[in-house]
């Protein structure tokens, strides 16, 4: 066996996911205790019980995915199975190398929490948009934020142009997902723009996310600033095996790459598309995605196309471990 591990990130959190683990495996609630003990508050109790509204707080939603992740990655240790590449989308690269050996759980699960603050106190409420784009290459989007940018940001000669906030010409690509599915981030009127500019250019559809803030775009930088500093004093090691960065779509395997991958990867865009590929050159006989969820499932098959010959497996709980154990003996 030769599987790729994949993470999920922000967005596949569910009030009572990982409770199956919890209850079912010694080892997965091992993890859910050590991720109280580390944050200071019952994380699995709002996990298992909610309130949903308190669940979806971005610096709750971090550390919640990244545990329910981590302990279904230790299941599976727990039953022979380990991957041979890894992978994880946006917040789930943490939970990748907290499996590669590269990161503590305790230190992650502190980094991600305090991830979420800096993301959430970046751009003021309401300041701030992302859209999901359905139908068009990924070049031509970014190509179109330019020209929203473009068009938002007025001649040094006109006489608003001193009065201008830079801030609100902010749109980039944030999130390729699959050959159809492109998420943009920035400033919310540059991000309707753009959205609007791409309805305009043929898209199948265009949809506003409700999110909390503009993640992985240019708005970022504050938190990215301030995670760096976090970053810099946690001890890192070489993960156990390669993973595929976000951020820059290669093969880390140096504890320093991982740290700058992840200091990087605040305002850089998820180049998913990208590490799936390169992850599927690598020979893999399965991908299995390990956390809440089946939403990478999904995308694997867009990426890959129907002909692939790589199954792409899940495990969130006992049934999908199970399922999973037979597919792979």
């Amino acid at each position: 066996m030769k599987p790729v591990f994949l993470f999920p990130g922000q967005g596949s959190q569910t009030v009572g996911m990982g409770r199956d683990l919890y209850d079912n495996h010694p080892v997965a609630r091992l993890i859910f205790f050590e991720a109280d003990a580390a944050l200071g508050f019952p994380l699995s109790k709002l996990i298992f019980e909610g309130p949903e509204d308190q669940l979806k707080l971005t610096e709750h939603t971090q550390p919640a995915i990244l545990t329910v992740s981590v302990a279904a990655s230790r299941v599976l240790a727990e039953k022979g199975i380990f991957p041979a590449f890894a992978a994880g989308h946006s917040l789930g690269e943490y939970s990748a190398y907290v499996a590669a050996g590269t990161l503590n759980f305790a230190d992650a699960v502190r980094t991600v929490r305090d991830r979420g603050r800096y993301m959430q106190q970046a751009v003021p409420a309401g300041k701030g948009a992302m859209a999901a784009i359905l139908g068009l290459p990924a070049n031509l989007i970014a190509e179109i934020c330019g020209q929203a940018c473009d068009l938002l940001t007025p001649l040094p000669t006109t006489s608003d142009a001193k009065f201008f906030d830079p801030k609100c010409a902010v749109v980039s690509p944030a999130n390729l997902n699959s050959p159809d599915q492109t998420v943009i981030s920035g400033s919310e009127g540059a991000v309707h723009l753009a959205a609007d500019l791409c309805k305009q250019a043929g898209a199948k559809r265009t949809v506003m996310l409700p999110v909390s803030a503009p993640f992985h775009c240019a708005l970022m930088q504050p938190a990215q600033d301030a995670l760096a500093k976090d970053l810099a004093v946690l001890a890192f090691t070489n993960p156990a095996r390669p993973i595929a960065a976000n951020v820059d779509a290669r093969l880390v395997t140096r504890s320093e790459d991982a740290r700058d991958c992840l200091i990087r990867q605040v305002t850089g865009s998820v180049r998913w598309v990208e590490c799936i590929q390169l992850l599927a050159a690598q020979s893999p006989t399965h991908f299995i995605e390990v956390g809440p969820g089946k939403v990478l499932s999904g995308l694997n098959r867009q990426i890959l196309g129907k002909d692939s010959t790589i199954p792409t497996l899940n495990v969130e709980d006992s049934a999908s471990l199970e399922k999973t154990l037979a597919l792979l003996n």
